[in-house]
């Protein structure tokens, strides 16, 4: 495709999220709770998680009493600011799932990902929510020798555990380029189990398919402590049954839960809409997510009006687990991103951007999401998706909705990420240490790959450290 292209792309314009200004589904006019009220299941949390949830309790049984109460706004968090990849990854790799559990069990939770991305499809089509959803499939570009052994080495790995072509298959350069038409690919990796949204018009649509089934949702009221049977709030106290966290990478915010995630940010910049011959230039004919097989993760997709929508890691992790809106914007990322963007496709060199956003998500420190139900006490939590959990939320709010219904036994509530836990974050200022180290590491991996050819070895002693 050429040489990478020396011009600079031109800046973004005002900091704002793409999804914001693009979204079909109007923000919701929520109340905030007006004093004590007595409920069935009450939810912490507008986003994915808590919305999925409280979708399949009601359909289960239509007479529960649910509430949801949010702090912001529906979607305030990841859930609308995310790059809108419905994918069947799960954080946690085969190898890592099996040591906890066995095989069949790993292939088993991998599985019920794949069926959950066209759960998602089912239910929008259902609901009639407009967020652009489109099962395109993933590709994930080798760009460089150590890029080109790692995707041959993902592929055949699969084949060990007995997913075929079906579940992610091998492309030579020319077949790559058909579906990224990025500089010096190689080949890649495709898999067809990963769709495109509109990532806040799903759960705008999806807060208002809740409603409709009797589901209130409160906003604007800040949750202070999550206690079995009780949740207080700055404009009353909530009486449940059952009380769910779903709070991602806000949970450290909560009292007691300071260690259980660490709150990482991942910032997003979006294009203008790009022409024929630009799209031509680009690919993404069927509106594939796509990567590359760099360490330090980048993420993007083709909206359904026509731009691009591209994101990555990279930004810092902040002190005690720091979470304010400031650290949504990092002028050096962004400009990092762009370009990245401008790096893999010089044909858009001039393109201008017109978006630059962020927001955090929730690692869990052995990065291996967990869903959770104490019968006893009634508290419920799940999350940890690791930036992954567009699909994964809606599988654990149908897990969650299987273990309060006491459907213990079934399918979905024998996962082998159900009931598991994983350790807190070092203290400060190991954990700050740490992070960043390993953000940095991925960054001079990533830049020795490139020049060398040959794959990192500290970059695969972390990754196979972490169980990868």
């Amino acid at each position: 495709m050429g040489a990478a292209a020396k011009a600079t792309p031109r800046d973004a314009g005002p900091v704002r999220s793409l999804w914001s200004d693009t979204a079909t589904h109007e923000a919701p006019l929520d109340s905030s709770l007006d004093g004590d009220t007595q409920v069935d299941v009450a939810i912490v949390g507008a986003g994915y998680t808590g919305l999925w949830a409280a979708y399949y309790l009601a359909a289960a049984d239509p007479h529960l009493r649910i509430v949801v109460l949010e702090k912001d706004h529906v979607g305030f968090g990841a859930s609308g600011r995310n790059g809108g990849w419905c994918s069947a990854i799960f954080p946690a790799s085969l190898r890592k799932i099996a040591t906890a559990s066995n095989r069949a069990e790993a292939v088993r939770l991998q599985r019920a990902m794949n069926d959950t991305v066209v759960e998602v499809g089912r239910v929008t089509e259902l609901e009639t929510i407009s967020c652009g959803f489109h099962q395109g499939g993933y590709a994930s570009v080798a760009r460089n020798d150590a890029q080109w052994q790692r995707a041959q080495d993902e592929v055949s790995g699969w084949r060990t555990w007995g997913l075929g072509s079906d579940h992610m298959r091998l492309l030579d350069a020319h077949d790559a380029v058909g579906h990224v038409r990025a500089t010096r690919v190689l080949g890649a990796t495709f898999t067809p189990h990963c769709a495109v949204v509109q990532p806040l018009d799903l759960v705008r649509g999806l807060a208002e398919a809740v409603r409709r089934r009797g589901v209130t949702i409160h906003s604007g009221t800040t949750v202070q402590s999550i206690e079995p049977g009780r949740v207080t709030t700055d404009r009353g106290t909530v009486r449940a049954e059952v009380v769910i966290r779903g709070t991602e990478g806000f949970t450290p915010t909560l009292p007691g839960a300071h260690r259980d995630v660490a709150p990482m940010y991942s910032l997003m910049v979006g294009t203008e809409q790009l022409t024929d011959a630009q799209w031509e230039s680009v690919g993404l004919r069927d509106r594939e997510t796509f990567s590359d097989k760099r360490h330090l993760r980048i993420y993007g997709q083709r909206t359904a009006d026509g731009r691009l929508a591209f994101g990555g890691r990279g930004a810092p992790y902040h002190f005690g687990s720091a979470v304010r809106p400031e650290f949504d914007v990092d002028a050096r990322v962004h400009a990092m991103l762009r370009r990245i963007l401008v790096e893999l496709f010089p044909e858009l060199s001039a393109v201008a951007f017109t978006h630059a956003w962020g927001g955090n998500l929730g690692i869990p420190r052995d990065w291996y999401p967990s869903v959770s139900y104490d019968e006893r006490t009634g508290l419920a939590a799940a999350g940890g998706y690791v930036g992954d959990g567009v699909a994964t939320a809606n599988l654990a709010g149908r897990t969650l909705t299987h273990l309060i219904m006491g459907d213990r036994d079934s399918d979905l509530a024998t996962l082998p990420w159900v009931g598991r836990r994983s350790p807190h974050w070092e203290v400060e200022p190991l954990r700050w240490v740490g992070i960043n180290a390993v953000t940095t590491l991925f960054r001079l991996a990533d830049r020795e790959e490139a020049l060398s050819g040959k794959p990192s070895r500290l970059a695969s002693g972390f990754w196979h450290a972490l169980g990868h």
